[in-house]
């Protein structure tokens, strides 16, 4: 028997030398086994001619003919024309923008060509630009391909034919039996959801035969794919799974309060608590009495009333005599919090501290000192409360708020700072932006789930419709309207060519603009790079309705509460994501009053964007947009690198794999209790470098 293919280098390899393997380098591959997995992106169908009659525009297809008629062209660009017919009576045209005098010599009329390439439509005719191509003597045609052409993720300095070649060694070292890559998948799982032996779904989507099509691989319903995404998912869990027992073997303080404080809370509040609150509030006091530490994410949509939950939970932990930490992503954010827990708890004798970046020398040593004496107990502040020298002297909870804009390792950070005498803090994970189940699932395995799926009472729907630029005359009129009725409103201007300097010039621009047109109304502008003083204050007037109209930029995304506005305008709508487009229609529709969105758009608009607008009219429902806005985009896109710990996918989709889920997450329990020898080679198998990933 032969050495394990993940055990051979790529360098035993014939062709790969040191230059070729720094390459394959640059895309985590280094052993054979890694070669393997780095499977084709998509397939090209050369193992059948098409009549040229039966073509159509976007086919990808081989076909074969003679070239009729051949010319230099010198339009806007020089090209060489090749017109090539066949049998069917059919006719394309050849287009080559890069030809050398040979080559135009070679295409002369009477050449017989077998070409393969894209079916577009030109000017006059049909037309394949720069395609593959192959001169045949009349009468010889020469076999077609045995098999679908794989085409590879790739990196500079790899051609095509280079990862055919690469690939072609690799098989031939899986040899005719179940090879030299070991299936770590136990028989009896493979049984019972009737998968294919590893190898065999190797070899089937590195050289798909004849019998399997392009569509089946396209649209992913051949069983290969779904051995590999089985596979990946339970990796993938598994790498939770250790996560999550390891945290469950560390102790954390038992948080028995003696409920006065979230009493006194309680009876303050200007509302009564949704069941949703209750339920959910219910479940993470039931987690702080264990002695095992919390690891709970909290979803709710936006305006459902997630953080009153949390101050609930700090007070738990307050009445225990610990302290909390309170972190979100952005300072703005932060300060929102910040404002919150001291209308709320203050008033109980708490004084809140807050901890951020901009805190510098003198002001941040005796900040920091603070939080290590335990003179500050509740902290509230950004990723400056996991630097080096910020150290806590008893922390009990930890509560990180937008989840999705932190990676597991830095979460992971923060509870490693509170960790003292063998115990963990518990932790409370908040997200504002819905994650459809499927998706939480499959990222959040190591976390327990709770959702506030109820809104407030008194909360309005919000009306959102789409209109071009073109009308923006009207639409000013509409914010004139909505002020002169006792309403507030928010302009919001959106993110150009990722700048912040530019994206805030765009803000000021049209704050000016919007004053001179509108003369009557109180107009106040807040964007990133206004000090925070400044913001604070324009916020503070905004709220307390001494403004009428607020422009500003993304940075009021989250954590704005002014149940006064009712009007909110969205320039360039196009530009951002369904998540970030519902988290900032969630700043308006939060009174009684029936509020308005208008997504003022610039036409012409693509496909995508035209279907994000058109889901963003459809619902309000944040559950349903992030399910819709997942299947448009896949997770990778949707969640970001930051959000999945830096862990993507590569055959896996959660959208479309949901019904392998369960199973999945079956088979990693069993592996971890009966065949807990295969687990690290399995994590290490998909995730190489990754596979310490949340410290499994």
């Amino acid at each position: 028997m032969g050495q394990s293919l993940d055990k051979v280098p790529v360098e035993g390899l014939r062709g790969v030398g040191p230059r070729i393997a720094e390459r394959l380098a640059r895309l985590g591959i280094g052993s054979v086994q890694d070669l393997l997995f780095h499977l084709p992106l998509r397939y090209q169908d050369r193992t059948r001619l098409v009549p040229i009659a039966q073509l159509r525009v976007g086919d990808e297809v081989l076909v074969e003919g003679d070239v009729t008629a051949s010319e230099i062209g010198y339009g806007r660009r020089r090209s060489l024309k090749v017109w090539l017919t066949d049998r069917s009576g059919g006719g394309i045209l050849l287009r080559f923008f890069h030809f050398s005098g040979n080559q135009a010599a070679g295409l002369q009329r009477g050449a017989s060509l077998r070409c393969f390439g894209e079916v577009r439509q030109g000017p006059q005719s049909l037309e394949m630009v720069h395609p593959e191509y192959q001169r045949r003597g009349v009468g010889d045609s020469g076999p077609l391909d045995a098999s679908l052409t794989p085409i590879y993720p790739t990196t500079e300095g790899l051609q095509q034919s280079s990862w055919r070649a690469l690939t072609d060694q690799a098989m031939a070292l899986l040899g005719p039996g179940e090879g030299l890559v070991a299936e770590l998948l136990p028989q009896k799982i493979l049984r019972r959801f009737q998968l294919p032996l590893l190898v065999e779904a190797l070899r089937l989507l590195h050289r798909p035969p004849i019998s399997v099509t392009a569509a089946d691989l396209r649209e992913r319903r051949c069983p290969a794919f779904r051995r590999l995404a089985f596979e990946e998912l339970v990796a993938h869990q598994l790498s939770l799974r250790r996560l999550r027992r390891r945290q469950q073997r560390v102790g954390a303080p038992v948080l028995a309060g003696d409920g006065q404080l979230r009493g006194r809370l309680l009876a303050g509040l200007p509302f009564s608590l949704t069941e949703a609150q209750r339920r959910v509030s219910g479940e993470i006091a039931a987690d702080l009495l264990r002695p095992h530490p919390m690891l709970r994410l909290l979803q709710g949509d936006v305006g459902s009333g997630k953080t009153v939950v949390a101050a609930l939970a700090a007070l738990q932990a307050l009445e225990a005599g610990f302290q909390v930490a309170l972190m979100a992503p952005t300072e703005l954010l932060s300060e929102q919090h910040l404002r919150n827990l001291r209308g709320w708890i203050e008033p109980l004798g708490i004084q809140p501290l807050w901890l951020a970046g901009r805190h510098k020398g003198r002001e941040r040593a005796e900040l920091v000192a603070r939080i290590a004496g335990g003179e500050a107990m509740m902290i509230v502040g950004t990723h400056a409360l996991f630097q080096e020298d910020v150290a806590f002297r008893d922390l009990g909870l930890a509560i990180v708020d937008e989840q999705h804009r932190f990676g597991v390792h830095q979460r992971m950070r923060l509870r490693e700072k509170g960790a003292r005498d063998g115990r963990a803090p518990h932790q409370l994970i908040m997200t504002a932006t819905p994650i459809p189940r499927s998706l939480a699932m499959t990222l959040y395995a190591d976390l327990d789930l709770s959702v506030i799926d109820e809104a407030p009472p008194g909360r309005t729907p919000v009306t959102t419709v789409a209109v071009p630029d073109s009308r923006r005359d009207e639409v000013i009129v509409r914010v004139q309207d909505a002020c002169g009725q006792g309403r507030q409103a928010y302009w919001v201007c959106t993110l150009i060519e990722e700048s912040e300097v530019l994206q805030c010039q765009a803000a000021e621009d049209t704050a000016r603009t919007l004053a001179e047109s509108l003369p009557e109304l109180r107009v106040g502008l807040v964007h990133g790079r206004l000090k925070s003083v400044e913001r604070e204050g324009v916020m503070a007037g905004f709220a307390a309705g001494e403004l009428d109209l607020l422009v500003a930029t993304t940075v009021i995304e989250v954590g704005v509460d002014v149940p006064n506005a009712s009007l909110m305008i969205i320039e360039n709508p196009e530009r951002l994501g369904l998540a970030q487009l519902h988290q900032l229609r969630g700043r308006v529709g939060r009174g009684a009053v029936e509020s308005h969105c208008v997504l003022l758009y610039h036409a012409p608009l693509a496909r995508q964007a035209r279907g994000r607008l058109s889901i963003l009219r459809e619902t309000t429902d944040g559950f349903e947009i992030a399910r819709r806005d997942l299947e448009m985009r896949g997770p990778g896109e949707v969640l970001g690198t930051r959000q999945t710990g830096d862990m993507q996918f590569r055959i896996a989709d959660p959208a479309t794999d949901e019904p392998l889920l369960a199973a999945a997450q079956q088979t990693a329990d069993l592996m971890l209790d009966e065949h807990a020898e295969n687990v690290r080679p399995l994590i290490e198998r998909w995730f190489g470098a990754r596979a310490d990933y949340g410290g499994v």
